[in-house]
């Protein structure tokens, strides 16, 4: 009897934890909603909610400007947002779990200095007569130009991780190859900007900056299938990724093949940061943050439940930075890495202070 009722007891405090979990998702899901729609409504332009519910389901505002401004320049810039909180949280959980390190975030492998060596090439080509004209001809100077040469420039450095992930036989050295690219990169940037002009390099300060409005719906055609296939891939990902935590010999000893696994989960990763550091820019501290809050939050190491909460409150802290940074009200735009820094630093430090609570 002692035993039916430790097991009873034992029941009855699992469903009330899996209850608790399906409460915050709950909530989770429902803030999302209401950051999204606040997204919406707040700006230089104040539209009361009900209007924006209302120009969302194709019925008409009470001014025809509210509809200009919400379908052509917030609705985009708040999906662009959400796409990235979601990629970059997702991603660095990704990262975090492959080499085992609480503060590993999205950019570990160089992909942003990456990114911003393309961004920076085309800064200093279109100091040069000759090839400023080939790239106007091209139609490759201006905010989709940057794009291209951001896409190329993480794409050539995941070309070179991808190389020699199959070559490192641990994920330690490939995180230390992967810095030594990123320094590498990061040099040559500082090289390329030296020889540039001020307005060139103020082009180039100002994508660095990070923006979730520069994303038009022709760009979102391109974004949005890139980050739903880096973010399906990584919940077929899930399960490798719990055996990962055991460790890379246990996970062979299980079967895994991590080499192989490695490689699916850089790929992910990779798509996830390149798309949206090509976008929007480098978008920091959003990949180490959103990741421990889940973790902590849902007190559990399961990717089968972490990539999905962690999609979610990815979206939730972007739109969150993002409405902070249009200082609603106002016209001034703040930086939007220097909000998510602010946000950001405090619980990095709270990571650096409790590794006792680790789950690595």
């Amino acid at each position: 009897m002692g035993n039916y009722q430790k097991y009873k007891y034992l029941g009855h405090k699992w469903k009330n934890i899996h209850s608790c979990k399906l409460i915050v998702i709950a909530i989770l899901f429902s803030s999302l909603i209401f950051v999204f729609l606040s997204n919406l409504a707040f700006g230089s332009v104040h539209i009361p909610i009900q209007q924006v519910v209302t120009i969302l389901f194709g019925g008409d505002g009470q001014k025809t400007t509210w509809t200009t401004i919400i379908l052509k320049f917030r609705l985009p810039k708040a999906l662009t947002a959400t796409l990235a909180g979601a990629a970059l949280g997702v991603s660095g959980l990704q990262m975090q779990t492959l080499f085992k390190n609480p503060l590993a975030g999205p950019f570990v492998l160089g992909i942003s200095s990456g990114a911003s060596l393309g961004v920076a090439f085309v800064v200093l080509a279109a100091n040069t007569t000759g090839m400023s004209t080939l790239l106007i001809n091209l139609g490759i100077i201006g905010d989709l130009g940057l794009v291209i040469a951001a896409c190329l420039g993480a794409a050539v450095v995941l070309g070179m991780v991808l190389l020699i992930s199959h070559r490192v036989p641990d994920s330690m050295t490939l995180l230390i190859l992967g810095l030594l690219f990123g320094y590498a990169t990061n040099a040559i940037v500082s090289i390329l900007l030296h020889f540039s002009e001020d307005n060139q390099i103020q082009s180039y300060l100002q994508w660095t900056f990070g923006s979730f409005g520069g994303v038009t719906w022709q760009q979102m055609i391109i974004l949005a299938p890139v980050i739903l296939l880096g973010l399906m891939m990584a919940l077929l990902l899930s399960k490798p990724l719990n055996v990962i935590l055991l460790g890379e010999s246990q996970a062979q000893t299980l079967g895994l093949a991590v080499q192989q696994t490695r490689f699916w989960i850089i790929t992910s990763a990779s798509l996830l940061a390149g798309a949206i550091t090509a976008f929007c820019g480098p978008i920091g501290f959003l990949g180490v943050v959103v990741p421990h809050l889940c973790r902590n939050l849902f007190k559990t190491v399961d990717h089968k439940v972490l990539i999905p909460v962690v999609a979610v409150m990815g979206a939730i802290l972007a739109l969150l930075a993002d409405l902070v940074s249009q200082l609603p009200g106002s016209e001034t735009v703040l930086p939007l890495n220097s909000v998510t820094a602010l946000i950001g630093t405090p619980v990095v430090m709270w990571v650096i202070l409790h590794r006792r609570s680790r789950f690595f």
